[in-house]
């Protein structure tokens, strides 16, 4: 499909992305976070909104105290993964700022100074519940119909769904759920903003859906293992690469085998009655 790229950023320095909207590129890159995890520095009345501050960087850190002037006013969390995380203890501790995120952790370290449930409203955003990639990942409606659509969304690439945190049958329905807004620009946790996004969407659901019928398929000729399953159906040579796509794959199994479509036998995948 047809992913999108950009020049690697101006580290250090806020980038405009809309009017009251910047991103600042952690110093993160690599081949699962791209050039690095974007930090977005949302004005408002108050000073500013932090959503994500990104990877536990010291210099990160002062990227974004430098480029608000330390008038952090919340900070707000898509979900937490270390790389979007990992500075949120620091950045409060520096700005006093309270911190904003799903009510139910997928962090034990980490409890939220306010919970928010799907459908809350925050900071001027909608709260939408996007399982999948994250079991406590949230994408925030904005507005002009602008979404800050995190991990769950990226226009570089597509989502790592890793078991247990990760949960294939959810990252599903967040996407049919997504087809079912009308947004017009998706602002992504890593890479460029997305705009038009809908098509782009389907074309990951239908990616999705594709990849789970090829496994379930190929098991029908005879049971095989997650690595055997990647050697077949992909393409990655990068070991890392490969990795990322048996945590997929081994999403894909899990949500085929609650629908009864296969089954587990230790080492091996089946297809059901195979």
């Amino acid at each position: 499909m047809a992913f999108l790229s950009e020049s690697e950023p101006a580290r250090g320095v806020p980038l405009a992305v809309i009017p009251g909207i910047s991103r600042i590129v952690a110093r993160n890159p690599s081949l699962m976070t791209y050039h690095g995890t974007n930090t977005y520095l949302i004005e408002t009345d108050d000073g500013f909104t932090v959503l994500d501050p990104g990877p536990d960087d010291v210099g990160h850190l002062d990227d974004i105290l430098r480029a608000t002037g330390g008038a952090v006013s919340a900070i707000l969390l898509s979900h937490t993964h270390s790389d979007h995380l990992g500075a949120t203890a620091a950045l409060k501790a520096r700005t006093g700022a309270k911190t904003y995120a799903f009510h139910l952790s997928a962090d034990d370290a980490f409890i939220p100074d306010i919970l928010l449930r799907d459908g809350d409203c925050a900071l001027g955003m909608l709260a939408i519940h996007t399982p999948g990639h994250a079991s406590d990942h949230l994408c925030f409606a904005y507005r002009d119909g602008i979404l800050f659509s995190a991990d769950h969304v990226m226009s570089w690439s597509s989502s790592i769904v890793s078991p247990p945190g990760g949960d294939m049958a959810d990252y599903v329905r967040s996407l049919r759920l997504m087809m079912a807004r009308d947004d017009r620009l998706y602002l992504p946790g890593h890479g460029p903003p997305l705009p038009d996004p809908r098509p782009y969407v389907q074309e990951l659901l239908d990616r999705r859906l594709k990849r789970e019928d090829e496994i379930a398929a190929t098991l029908a000729a005879g049971p095989l293992g997650t690595r055997d399953l990647v050697d077949r159906l992909y393409s990655k040579t990068d070991h890392w690469l490969q990795l990322a796509a048996e945590r997929n794959v081994l999403a894909h199994l899990l949500k085929l085998k609650s629908e009864g479509r296969v089954e587990d036998r230790g080492e091996f995948w089946a297809a059901t009655g195979a």
